[in-house]
């Protein structure tokens, strides 16, 4: 595929997932999950400590602005802006695939302008399984970190989106023997990233044997990919390719249950993430940082001040959280009680996770 015609795919992207309802019609799963209030925390919310270390940097919050863009024409001012609120909240960010400037360095400098506006920022990297199945390697992931010099390299896996897309590649056969691969020959962590259908625990332990570093669930509830490409279609190929996979995919809060309760692995959550509250749920399943797109978004395209005011207010309530649960730091919150109940208990319960170990005493 030529960079011009990714880039206007990108352009596609963008618009729609500003302009259109791209939401799961499935939830997430945090409905489900029940943090224990505290009538008598006895702490004060000025005490409570948002802070964290996540994969040796030391982030404000434990808050990932997901991966968006880069190589379309919006995609450079978008990406400054939200490097700027990265830089000035202390908080981690990831890039859109960067296949278009590995393809054509002409678009690089939408990627590059997120390390120069950021330049102590944690920042991730980005190629896909799918470009692993059919030829990069080693080579393009050096330059894909180089290029923003990351602190990690993000490959994410997007099988619906392929299937569903006009363009798409569906093609995984040896995807896992890659993977394993870049590991092997790259200075900084791996971290594989779904798209918004999750994680099943028999693929987080095979990328936990191929060797990565993180798994970053990305599942059901968030912007949902078939809905996006839908609208990019004739009438025809929404009702034979995109429709009928619309939801497809492990709900955000159980997929995080499964890839924490079956690896050791460094565990983001992300699909469908919309506040502080969802945050501190996913902390206290076990996630070590949560990740947000779309809610960031529409902020981008007006000023990183938008962006920098959206995430103060995700501070905030997770910050409330926090005290309403009793919990001084992060530390605190991934020991906090909780319940899970309807949809995601029987999900849990049929796939046979422990969900009783959550309803702990402190």
């Amino acid at each position: 595929m030529t960079a011009p015609r990714i880039s206007d795919r990108k352009v596609d992207h963008i618009r729609i997932c500003a302009t259109k309802n791209v939401e799961s019609e499935r939830p997430t799963g945090f409905e489900d999950v029940h943090l224990v209030h505290r009538s008598a925390p006895e702490i004060d919310m000025d005490e409570v400590n948002t802070s964290c270390t996540f994969m040796g940097h030391r982030l404000l919050l434990p808050l990932i602005i997901e991966a968006m863009t880069g190589g379309a024409h919006p995609a450079e001012q978008i990406n400054q802006r939200l490097a700027a609120a990265a830089q000035r909240l202390q908080v981690a960010m990831g890039v859109g695939s960067q296949r278009i400037a590995l393809e054509n360095p002409a678009f690089e400098r939408s990627f590059r302008i997120v390390r120069e506006t950021a330049p102590d920022a944690f920042l991730i990297a980005n190629i896909g399984a799918p470009q692993l199945v059919i030829g990069y390697g080693p080579e393009e992931a050096k330059k894909a970190i180089e290029m923003i010099s990351a602190n990690a390299l993000a490959i994410h896996v997007n099988t619906t989106q392929e299937c569903v897309q006009p363009e798409g590649e569906p093609t995984a056969k040896g995807v896992i023997d890659k993977i394993s691969e870049i590991v092997k020959q790259v200075e900084v962590p791996v971290i594989v990233k779904e798209t918004g259908a999750g994680i099943s625990a028999e693929d987080a332990v095979r990328f936990e044997r191929a060797g990565v570093h993180a798994i970053d669930v990305a599942g059901v509830g968030g912007t949902d990919w078939a809905r996006v490409e839908a609208y990019r279609k004739s009438s025809v190929m929404r009702e034979s390719r995109s429709q009928i996979f619309l939801g497809w995919g492990i709900p955000t809060a159980a997929s995080l249950v499964e890839v924490t309760q079956s690896t050791k692995l460094t565990t983001v959550a992300s699909g469908g993430i919309r506040d502080g509250l969802q945050i501190a749920k996913s902390i206290a399943l076990g996630s070590s940082a949560a990740g947000l797109a779309r809610p960031l978004l529409k902020p981008a395209l007006k000023s990183h001040q938008a962006v920098e005011k959206a995430i103060r207010v995700i501070h905030r309530e997770l910050k409330t959280a926090m005290f309403l649960t009793g919990s001084k730091t992060i530390t605190d919150l991934q020991a906090a009680p909780l319940v899970i109940t309807g949809h995601t208990y029987h999900w849990l319960s049929q796939r046979g996770f422990d969900t009783g170990r959550y309803a702990r005493r402190n």
